[in-house]
């Protein structure tokens, strides 16, 4: 397996705000950074609860493994840090509907509550894509 290490980006999820990678390929597993429920347009925070930026987050997760070829078929691992785990129910929802269609393997999962997430946000997810 190759160690070289490829930068994934697109203008289809919300640019980097720090010094980080959207993604990082290595090999055929693609290793997508937490994503926050940012409009890719205008870089700012979707209105509405959890199940709009839940929906947001995994669009661009979904934007970024497209563009490294791959799609969230291929997620072998999801990390989601909520807010409030009250919210866990109605997150779950909406994931569903990208990870658990007839015939996909969904991916394993942690899912943790957390006191604070970047700009106040309700939900954050990582993300590691097979590719091949």
């Amino acid at each position: 397996m190759s160690t070289d290490k490829i930068v994934v980006s697109t203008e289809h999820a919300p640019a980097a705000i720090g010094p980080y990678s959207q993604a990082v390929r290595v090999g055929n597993l693609l290793f997508a950074s937490g994503q926050i429920p940012l409009d890719p347009t205008t870089q700012q925070v979707v209105e509405g609860g959890i199940e709009a930026q839940t929906t947001r987050v995994l669009e661009n997760l979904q934007a970024i493994a497209k563009a490294a070829g791959g799609s969230l078929s291929g997620a072998v691992k999801a990390t989601v840090f909520l807010r409030d785990f009250n919210d866990f129910a109605a997150m779950n929802a909406i994931y569903a509907q990208y990870f658990a269609a007839e015939g996909m393997t969904a991916p394993a999962r942690t899912t943790v509550e957390v006191s604070r997430l970047p700009k106040d946000v309700r939900i954050e997810i990582d993300l590691v894509v097979s590719l091949g």
